[in-house]
């Protein structure tokens, strides 16, 4: 799509693969003192970015594992012709488990279930299929807890004997790795190195052991194990403001979501704007038109503080943001239609970032550029 980067439009998510190999190049040199490898997380369509283009880019950095959430997401993947070692760890029973296996995916196992339909799926496919164990370690969401592990690793250890399953893997998730300090961090670590020594005792001999998501990436080298799973910081966005700035890690923010103004007009003081009313002009300004609005992923809870920069100068969501449309007051300002209304990019230019939407909504970054919607373009510069 570079192509419709002159053309003009409503609006558009620029996304600078530039940037994204900058990021996984600055991810490796953090994590290539422990020798861990670079998994490129691109669920949820690589946090909105485009999954298959930030795959290629991510490993054309230097990444050699891409991660997804769901089975449709790995398997799209592998359709487009991308062959790199690839893990899916979101499986609900009845999953396309035949399909993985023979698409040569990594898939996640936290339970007896899983580990049931799996062997059966290889069973089916002549072939054995590739499976990580997740060990829960203590954030009590998908995983195998500590007092089922034997269990599960020993019937895992049957379908390796029997040649239906080769166990590559054994990893873990953070709960709190964003807060340094917290306490959760070295009890995880430790429940994990057992879980992990438990079983390489028994006879697993994983490729590879990993727990660490970006904000372990950045601040917790003892975490890095054989790979490290990053997300939200190859798209460079810090994983939590109170860890520091994109920068203070060596990262610039991928995606810019800019449109173009839709309409300028010159109103009265003590003017409603947009419903409810709940912003009335203090003087005779003048109001501009932004064409994005909920259904394109812009938060109504940042109705009246979401920040634009627009004729030079960060303005706010005027009243209510509505479905595709915002407003703001330009302050008796002339701007033209057509003008750019950058909501958020790098902010090198003035314009706000994904974390100034994210104060403005009461959420975090991780949030404000993945749910921005299939009605925005995608544009890739510096393919």
């Amino acid at each position: 799509m570079s192509a419709m980067t002159h053309t003009p439009m409503r609006a558009r998510a620029e996304i600078d693969l530039a940037a994204l190999r900058a990021n996984v190049r600055a991810i490796r040199e953090r994590v290539q003192p422990h020798s861990a490898q670079v998994m490129a997380v691109v669920k949820a369509d690589a946090y909105g970015h485009g999954a298959e283009p930030c795959a290629r880019a991510a490993l054309g950095a230097g990444a050699t594992w891409l991660g997804t959430a769901t089975p449709h997401e790995a398997l799209t993947l592998r359709a487009a012709g991308i062959e790199a070692p690839l893990m899916c760890w979101l499986w609900t029973p009845g999953g396309p488990w035949r399909e993985a296996v023979e698409a040569d995916v990594d898939v996640s196992v936290s339970g007896m279930w899983a580990l049931r339909e799996v062997t059966a799926a290889a069973r089916q496919a002549g072939r054995p299929a590739r499976v990580q164990l997740k060990a829960d370690t203590g954030l009590g969401r998908n995983g195998c807890q500590p007092a089922d592990w034997p269990e599960l690793v020993q019937q895992a250890l049957a379908a390796e004997t029997e040649g239906t399953v080769r166990v590559t893997g054994l990893w873990s998730h953070f709960a709190c790795a964003d807060e340094p300090g917290h306490p959760s961090i070295a009890a995880q670590l430790s429940v994990f190195r057992d879980m992990v020594a438990y079983a390489e005792k028994e006879g697993v001999e994983p490729e590879v052991r990993h727990m660490a998501n970006s904000p372990a990436t950045l601040t917790l080298p003892e975490a890095h194990f054989d790979l490290v799973r990053t997300g939200i910081a190859m798209y460079g966005i810090s994983p939590s403001p109170e860890l520091g700035t994109p920068a203070d890690f060596g990262l610039r923010p991928v995606m810019t979501l800019a449109a173009s103004v839709a309409l300028t007009k010159a109103v009265p003081a003590r003017h409603g704007v947009s419903y409810g009313h709940h912003y009335i002009t203090p003087r005779d300004t003048t109001l501009g038109l932004v064409p994005l609005g909920y259904a394109d992923g812009i938060p109504r809870h940042a109705s009246g503080r979401g920040p634009v920069l627009v004729g030079g100068k960060v303005r706010r969501a005027a009243g209510r943001i509505a479905m595709d449309q915002f407003v703001v007051d330009l302050d008796g300002d002339t701007v033209e239609p057509g003008a750019e209304a950058v909501l958020f990019g790098p902010g090198d230019r003035g314009e706000p970032t994904a974390e100034d939407w994210a104060e403005a909504a009461g959420t975090i970054a991780y949030e404000i550029v993945t749910r921005i919607g299939t009605r925005v373009p995608r544009v890739y510069v510096n393919r």
